[in-house]
């Protein structure tokens, strides 16, 4: 756990928008060194622009996290600048929605890219360096924060891929708490698991490839999309909400982190029905109206043929 967050250093992906951009704010307030990291160059001078009104020291860096070389790039640009960073937020994601089998080959490869290679990237070049300055110093302390979703922990109808993508962050980040249990008692981990939060995330489009601009979406695509930006504009909880989360979760040493806990109660119904081998629950039998409005819409598109 971090105890004091004064002085320390924060790697920060998506750090332009979103949990990413509200984390870089609490930093700079306790006083931290940021490394702000997102693939929109103007968002991200704003962001830079703003951490720095806020007398924060900062190193700002576009970079795409799916690349492995570009990752790389950033870790000796960290290394050199603040040292091995203490805190880590492996946040960059994308949103995409439609039938699992309407997902084209380049679709998963940007999906999976953005938000499991982009994590996996950054466990990769961030935890040897902490473990270096642990070893170097048995009063370091350091902690990595993969952002994984609640669609990581459930398997919501027509968000195929990006469930897919977020399971695996849950899957990458428990590897990585356990793995670091092996090895040291310096660092820990942990995955935020946040429901419909208004983050922007159902904007993706605005880092989508040219190769999947929207003419090219199907009718799921199309009523996905619409669906997600519907709930997570109507979410109450904020940005801001789940910032604070991520901060009092490293302080204490917690690795899930929820932003809707009442959200649980359906992860365990997905729980209960692995133990029982039971066919997988209605994710809609509270609410089945919603059920039928997807259905209709698929069927009146010809989505599901």
């Amino acid at each position: 756990m971090i105890s004091d967050f004064a002085g320390k250093t924060a790697v920060l992906t998506g750090a332009a928008s979103g949990f990413g951009l509200e984390c870089a704010r609490i930093g700079a307030r306790l006083g931290m060194n940021l490394v702000l990291v997102d693939v929109q160059a103007e968002p991200l001078a704003a962001a830079e622009a703003e951490m720095r009104a806020l007398g924060a020291p900062v190193l700002s860096r576009r970079v795409d996290v799916s690349g492995a070389e570009a990752m790389d790039e950033l870790g000796v640009a960290v290394r050199e600048r603040f040292g091995a960073p203490h805190l880590v937020f492996n946040n960059a994601g994308v949103g995409a929605a439609g039938l699992i089998w309407e997902t084209s080959a380049r679709e998963w490869d940007w999906v999976l890219g953005v938000n499991l290679r982009g994590v996996a990237n950054g466990v990769r070049v961030f935890t040897p360096m902490m473990l270096e300055a642990a070893r170097a110093d048995a009063n370091w302390r350091g902690h990595i924060v993969n952002t994984a979703s609640m669609a990581g922990l459930l398997a919501t109808p027509n968000l195929g891929v990006y469930n897919v993508s977020k399971h695996a962050v849950v899957a990458l980040s428990e590897t990585l708490y356990q793995d670091l249990q092996l090895v040291t008692e310096q660092i820990g981990a942990s995955v935020l698991c946040p429901y419909f939060v208004p983050t922007g995330i159902g904007k993706s489009e605005r880092v989508r490839p040219d190769e999947l601009n929207a003419a090219e979406s199907t009718r799921s695509q199309q009523v996905g999309t619409q669906m997600l930006d519907k709930a997570v504009a109507s979410g109450k909880v904020t940005a801001e909400d789940v910032a604070k989360k991520v901060f009092d979760a490293v302080a204490a040493n917690q690795f899930y982190i929820y932003s809707h806990p009442q959200a649980i109660g359906a992860v365990q119904t997905r729980m209960e029905d692995i133990l029982q081998t039971r066919n997988p629950s209605d994710p809609f039998a509270a609410k089945p109206h919603l059920r039928e409005q997807l259905r209709e819409q698929l069927l009146s598109g010809g989505g599901a043929h």
